[in-house]
């Protein structure tokens, strides 16, 4: 993502001033990045927080897409950036298909929980490479049937079949290559209903990064594409 980001930035007329590795986070709390207007953060969930905290800490505006993180550490981040009158954008996918997917999700939720004969899944596809599971995508989707569907209160990560009373079943696989799919299913005796979302690559999760640090500069608060899309 790093390296896409990168291209597309450059191609777009921005310009790269500052990489930061695991022994930049002192420079990235001193502010000391060579004058850049916004960081992108796409690292790892063992590093994200302290990577966003320390730019906040700086007064550099962050844009992150990395997943695996929040439930540890999304309230600290929070205050961080209120404490420090920041600057924070967070998607867990920065795609704009995928965003106005996750509203068709939402939709459908609220139209199935009239039918209670159809049960739900999510299939999730991703590269090898992909450290966290599910992914941020995948819970993303959960949470918005959760929201809107009464037979659901959690997620579970599963890799069978088998039903589970009021938990939502999420299959995350890893093979070759794959950008990302996703794919949203109910079953019943009678018929089933299927919805998915397939990346054909990285440029549009990265095209979408760089708009949200377009957007973010002079902006102060935590943001999401739904602010930015005006979903």
């Amino acid at each position: 993502m790093g390296k896409t980001i990168e291209r597309l930035a450059t191609d777009k007329g921005h310009e790269i001033v500052f990489k930061s590795d695991e022994n930049c986070i002192d420079l990235l709390k001193n502010g000391q990045v060579n004058g850049a207007e916004v960081a992108l953060e796409f690292t790892g969930p063992e590093s994200a927080a302290e990577n966003i905290k320390a730019c906040m800490l700086g007064g550099i505006p962050v844009v992150s897409g990395t997943t695996g993180w929040l439930k540890k550490h999304w309230e600290e981040v929070a205050e961080t950036c209120e404490l420090n009158n920041g600057s924070f954008f967070y998607a867990s996918n920065f795609s704009i298909g995928v965003n106005i997917f996750f509203e068709i999700n939402e939709r459908l939720a609220q139209l199935m929980n009239a039918f209670p004969e159809y049960s739900a899944e999510i299939e999730e596809i991703h590269h090898i490479h992909k450290l966290d599971a599910p992914s941020g995508t995948g819970i993303s989707l959960a949470e918005g049937i959760i929201k809107n569907h009464s037979a659901y209160k959690e997620w579970v990560l599963d890799d069978s079949t088998e039903a589970h009373a009021g938990k939502l079943p999420i299959i995350a696989k890893r093979t070759g290559e794959v950008p990302g799919t996703h794919i949203v299913r109910y079953h019943s005796g009678i018929d089933d209903i299927e919805i998915s979302h397939v990346a054909k690559g990285r440029e549009g999760f990265a095209l979408g990064a760089i708009l949200a640090a377009e957007w973010l500069i002079g902006k102060k608060g935590i943001f999401g594409m739904r602010d930015l899309l005006k979903l």
